[in-house]
């Protein structure tokens, strides 16, 4: 039965990409605007020491800003979650910022910041801060308001509440916006380099889409969904050692 429910996931995905090889063998849809699927692995396979390359300063980049993105949006939730008045001044703020597209922050930002990092960084933030707030909010407020009074009758500071009963209550939804942001820190990566960099796997994008190589293009797509879906696999794992227990 386990074995089963690892395989089916699968199916659906095989079949698309059968589909998709069929129609691009049989010239239903012309090969330079839907390069097969064994067309984009092997440009994969010739193209892996340079996407590695790019691919290096992208996690990188990724890492730092969920570092940030995951360290501000703690402060942040901790400080809002205990001053209503601060709550009410940064969450329509917070909202306002979600309504902005990342593509158009991207330019500003480079203008702003350089060619370097930091402008990449920082958008990398601006697009993994919201997640990471609100899903600490929302463990913050899901707390047993039991254990609260309870904790609040033997005279526990703020503090002692935050440490012993709102944290290990918000794990959950830490995950829940980790397992957000990295997807979002990976194509916030790749927006900004698209728009402006020298190294990186928006780089590369930009320049195998200039010289009409699409399957190198489609490579590097499913190299980004490769690597989306294995960091989130990841952050279950430590997520069910953390919280000692197992999804069926």
């Amino acid at each position: 039965m386990k074995a089963r429910h690892r395989i089916e996931p699968f199916i659906l995905i095989i079949l698309i990409l059968s589909v998709w090889q069929v129609l691009s063998v049989s010239g239903f849809i012309p090969a330079y605007m839907l390069p097969s699927p064994l067309k984009v692995v092997k440009a994969f396979c010739m193209d892996f020491k340079l996407l590695m390359f790019h691919l290096g300063l992208t996690i990188l980049e990724a890492a730092v800003g969920i570092f940030v993105s995951v360290l501000a949006g703690f402060l942040f939730a901790v400080v809002m979650d205990n001053f209503r008045f601060v709550h009410r001044m940064v969450y329509p703020l917070l909202i306002i910022s979600q309504t902005v597209p990342t593509i158009a922050l991207a330019p500003l930002l480079i203008l702003w910041f350089g060619y370097g990092m930091a402008s990449k960084v920082i958008l990398i933030v601006i697009s993994c801060f919201f997640p990471m707030t609100i899903s600490l909010l929302s463990g913050f407020a899901s707390v047993d308001a039991d254990a609260l009074k309870l904790l609040k009758s033997f005279g526990a500071t703020k503090a002692q509440v935050m440490r012993y009963v709102k944290l290990p209550a918000s794990v959950k939804s830490l995950f829940s916006g980790l397992r957000i942001s990295v997807s979002y820190s990976i194509i916030g990566a790749v927006i900004s380099e698209w728009l402006g960099g020298t190294r990186g796997l928006g780089v590369y994008m930009t320049r195998v889409k200039k010289s009409f190589a699409y399957d190198k293009l489609f490579a590097v797509i499913f190299l980004v969904s490769a690597l989306s879906l294995l960091l989130i696999k990841l952050l279950s794992i430590i997520e069910k050692r953390i919280c000692k227990y197992e999804k069926e």
